[in-house]
């Protein structure tokens, strides 16, 4: 079979399109792209990144999941908090989306505690906000009918209620079970559960946008991939299309985006539609990445500039250090997963042995 795909490879060399070396590059950068200076702001300001991460190992009955998230601090001197747990999930087709969800749902809280414990005067997030409220409502599974029925400003209640007293971990599976949520015993169904939370996990998720979106004007995610491509409207990504044909420190000119009209919010609807993102594309150091920026407030091009100065204080190669020292703290890795097996004491087979039979 191997020698029928090198085959093929062969016969495909180069049907990954590049653009053609007859389009006008230069007109295509007019005006949307500028070579400039970044410089580094001399003010004296606190900041702070986080990050999550999770992480899977299949069994014959059922997966073993790790999440985590981390905040990293700095006010002068490095500061850590964290939040992670541990879960046994049922095979279900939607496992990396709901995992998804719980590691947001991690990485909020710890971005939130950031804002009230240390009130940091700016918090990077790594992706995009914009991008989680325009997919807020989970895709990989039909929402049960009775959940869909106590979808009200009671369920919100006692969301927030329990959200402020607990601030780790996920409060969906108390209030689930509290108020019987669920139409079937767990041993009954148990694909049934892995909906329910699906959709819960998402519900607590929007709250937790919502509050920490309390503090946008100190809010800056930043992305190395995306796929957008509605500033050069090229069948490639706009950040691929900068970084293949400019070089230089730089930034675009700058956009602002609203959440898409008909993005569904069971909760706070007309106040995530009436906000207004800026986004823009920098690179921060010459031949390095180009970043996507966002901030989900509608800034002005003096504050734009502020804040670019402001992430280049603490940029190394081009890229902020401490959404990269947050980004490597938590990766789960495979020899993580093995230990944590092992200290948990699970020893199910997972039946690959089979393989080498």
């Amino acid at each position: 079979m191997l020698n029928s795909l090198y085959e093929k490879a062969i016969a495909k060399r180069g049907f990954i399109r590049e653009i053609s070396s007859e389009t006008d590059i230069d007109s295509q950068l007019e005006y949307k792209w500028f070579d400039r200076k970044i410089g580094e702001s001399t003010s004296n300001f606190s900041i702070a990144a986080g990050d999550g991460s999770f992480n899977k190992k299949k069994f014959l009955t059922t997966n073993f999941c790790a999440v985590g998230a981390e905040s990293i601090i700095y006010d002068g001197e490095i500061k850590k908090i964290d939040d992670s747990d541990i879960f046994d999930i049922s095979h279900v087709s939607f496992l990396d989306e709901l995992l998804s969800n719980y590691m947001a749902i991690y990485e909020l809280k710890c971005a939130i505690r950031t804002m009230k414990e240390y009130n940091v005067d700016y918090y990077m997030f790594d992706g995009s906000i914009l991008g989680d409220l325009q997919n807020a409502f989970p895709r990989g599974a039909k929402m049960p009918s009775k959940l869909k029925d106590n979808l009200d400003d009671s369920l919100l209640a006692e969301f927030e209620r329990r959200l402020s007293i607990r601030k780790y971990g996920l409060v969906f599976p108390e209030i689930r079970d509290s108020l019987k949520l669920v139409e079937l015993p767990k041993t009954d169904d148990a694909n049934k559960i892995e909906e329910y939370n699906l959709h819960l996990a998402s519900v607590e998720k929007i709250i937790l946008l919502k509050e920490i979106l309390q503090f946008r004007k100190r809010i800056i995610s930043i992305s190395k991939t995306s796929s957008d491509n509605e500033l050069f409207k090229w069948n490639i990504p706009d950040i691929a299309f900068l970084d293949k044909f400019t070089k230089k420190q730089g930034m675009t000119i700058i956009k602002h985006k609203q959440v898409y009209e008909n993005a569904p919010f069971p909760f706070f609807n007309d106040f995530f539609k009436s906000l207004t993102f800026t986004i823009f594309y920098v690179r921060l150091q010459d031949n390095k990445n180009i970043l996507k920026v966002e901030l989900p407030y509608k800034a002005t091009k003096e504050e734009v500039f502020e804040i670019i100065r402001k992430i280049n204080v603490l940029s190394v190669q081009g890229y902020p250090y401490l959404l990269n020292k947050a980004h490597n703290d938590v990766v789960i890795t495979g020899r993580n997963m093995k230990e944590l097996m092992k200290i948990a004491k699970i020893y199910e087979t997972t039946n690959r042995e089979v393989m080498s039979w």
